[in-house]
């Protein structure tokens, strides 16, 4: 009785999760310059903090955030000094020694609590995802679903989140592709920061629709 909507909740999801935004500059990041674990700790951080955008969407949490100009902007100028926060530190990011290889180095220092919180984080904080969850919970799906229906989307929507983003993390914490960015690992750094600060930008100037 559900699939048309499931399906279309599904189809909207995919081209959300696959347009490059903050969750996917931090995962590729942190894969790159921490290793797999370190990435896909990111990615599960990611699609965990899904759970917290349908839990207040069910709740009606989201429709009082998306009209009230104050909560909104407190979110978005969070968010967007957390994106730089991160983006100048990243900008900051020094040639490797030649004796030593900066990325193998920093794979071993990042914990993996620390690489759930930076995308947990991130997307958490992404006041696009509010509306995004938001306009996904009002308009595409019916209001009379029935909330144990709505929760089963939720939940299939944070697992889509965290399976898509590990794949990310598989993907370029490769070693062959961190190889490759390791000869230039700290311009990566510089490029990716320079990434999360006008996505940052981006963000501060959002205005609510």
């Amino acid at each position: 009785m559900y699939w048309t909507e499931f399906l279309t909740v599904a189809l909207i999801h995919l081209l959300a999760v696959a347009s490059p935004g903050p969750d996917f500059a931090v995962v590729v990041r942190e894969s790159v310059t921490h290793g797999r674990r370190a990435g896909t700790w990111t990615a599960l951080g990611v699609g965990t903090a899904i759970f917290l955008h349908v839990g207040y969407s069910l709740l009606g949490i989201g429709l009082i955030v998306s009209q009230s100009i104050v909560l909104f902007n407190a979110l978005k100028w969070a968010a967007a000094a957390y994106l730089l926060y991160i983006g100048f530190k990243a900008l900051r990011a020094q040639p490797a020694q030649p004796a030593t290889d900066d990325l193998h180095k920093e794979a071993g220092e990042r914990t993996a609590r620390g690489a759930f919180t930076s995308g947990f984080v991130t997307n958490g904080l992404n006041p696009k995802a509010t509306l995004f969850f938001l306009s996904l919970f009002t308009v595409v799906i019916n209001p009379h679903t029935p909330l144990t229906v709505q929760a089963g989307y939720g939940i299939y929507l944070a697992v889509a989140t965290a399976v898509w983003f590990c794949l990310v993390a598989m993907l370029f914490s490769q070693q062959r592709v961190r190889a490759g960015f390791a000869r230039m690992g700290h311009w990566f750094d510089r490029t990716m920061g320079a990434v999360l600060i006008a996505i940052g930008v981006k963000l501060a100037f959002t205005e609510m629709h």
